[in-house]
């Protein structure tokens, strides 16, 4: 009897905070409306095509760094599937120390190097680094590291969040910069004298290139293949891969925190007991780009997360040669919660039928949450 005032008392906390939680969701602003991409002038292309020409090899060293713990894994595995593609550079994929680079919100791989055997290896530093979003966005060797190329001379590329990381190295002071949608508050707060610019999708000022959200990696990662090899190469690339366009127009007014997916994600981390674990099968010579795609759009439903798989622990090694980490040991996986097979469509239309297959599983808002939280503004 002695607890019931306190359980009273519990559930009428708990009653209040629910009623702000509502009051809360209903102050924000409703879903944004179709925007259009304003037209990019074309000598702000011409400028920032020329902006980032190799800096110092004909054939230059692209390093995509990334955290042991966490880094993004579409912003990782796109710019390395694109320019290995392309075959116009040398393209490497590093760690900050030993080990597998744990990607999210999905995947792990092998590095195809530390930073210290980097340096080793090119002690003249990169051409270019791309940086992705990574947790925690201040580690001090990613850092360090990041600084010491710049000084280098190489251009550094910050993706989505990697921006934010870019910030942090102190190299945007007085610069030019995007970043994806939901962190240009923190960019701006964070880097009192950078000029944050809407409506592009790449900004390029004097060594330093940002991109908004996540799916910007693949145009980020073709402009750099056109900066190094001409429009022609680029476009015959974005072709195989399935995308029709990859310069900087952008819509940010499209993307913002609104109440409809604010109401969506509460709905989908409260149904708790439809959790899903969706088995993808790997394969070797897998499509490292679709996979990252599929494997990321699946796992922010707030319904669901995608686990790879295959018979062995062992690596396999994909398309473009980096080794992928089986997060299950097991023969099979049970149908009704496998996704689809990986196979020969390119990797645009993959993610297309990813989101699609999505609004199937949970319903058009939770696709809509999705291609937010990837700031895409694709067919689906």
């Amino acid at each position: 009897m002695a607890l019931r005032p306190v359980l009273w008392g519990a559930l009428v906390v708990a009653v209040l905070a629910l009623a702000g939680f509502g009051i809360w969701i209903f102050s924000l602003p409703p879903a944004p409306a179709a925007a259009v991409a304003p037209a990019i002038p074309r000598e702000e292309g011409t400028a920032a095509l020329a902006s980032l020409k190799p800096p110092k090899r004909e054939r230059p060293v692209v390093a995509i760094i990334g955290i042991n713990d966490a880094t993004e894994v579409t912003d990782y595995l796109l710019p390395y599937g694109i320019l290995k593609r392309a075959d116009v550079a040398e393209v490497v994929a590093l760690a900050t120390g030993p080990g597998p680079v744990k990607l999210y919100p999905a995947l792990s791989v092998e590095p195809d190097a530390t930073l210290a055997e980097f340096d080793a290896r090119h002690p003249e530093g990169a051409d270019y680094v791309i940086v992705p979003n990574m947790r925690p966005d201040d580690d001090a060797t990613a850092l360090e590291w990041i600084r010491d190329q710049a000084e280098k001379g190489a251009t550094v590329i910050g993706v989505c969040a990697g921006a934010v990381v870019v910030g942090k190295a102190g190299l945007l002071d007085g610069k030019r910069a995007t970043t994806h949608w939901f962190y240009v508050r923190q960019l701006r707060d964070e880097n009192p004298t950078t000029r944050y610019v809407a409506d592009r999708r790449l900004v390029v000022d004097e060594g330093i290139a940002t991109t908004t959200g996540v799916t910007a990696s693949a145009p980020m990662a073709l402009t750099l293949v056109e900066a190094i090899a001409g429009n022609e190469k680029a476009a015959s690339v974005a072709r195989d891969l399935g995308f029709a366009a990859w310069d900087a127009r952008h819509a940010s007014a499209a993307f913002r925190f609104n109440r409809r997916f604010a109401m969506t994600v509460l709905g989908n981390v409260l149904a708790f007991w439809n959790r899903e674990t969706l088995g993808i099968e790997l394969a070797a010579g897998i499509d490292e780009m679709s996979l990252a795609l599929v494997a990321d759009a699946w796992s922010r439903t707030y319904r669901s997360r995608a686990v790879t798989f295959a018979a062995s622990a062992d690596a396999v090694e994909s398309r473009s040669g980096i080794r992928i980490i089986p997060d299950e040991s097991r023969a099979d996986w049970p149908a009704a919660r496998r996704l689809p097979a990986i196979g020969e469509r390119p990797p645009a239309q993959t993610l297309d039928a990813a989101l699609q297959a999505i609004a199937d599983r949970y319903g058009l808002h939770t696709t809509d949450v999705v291609a937010m939280q990837l700031e895409y503004a694709g067919e689906r």
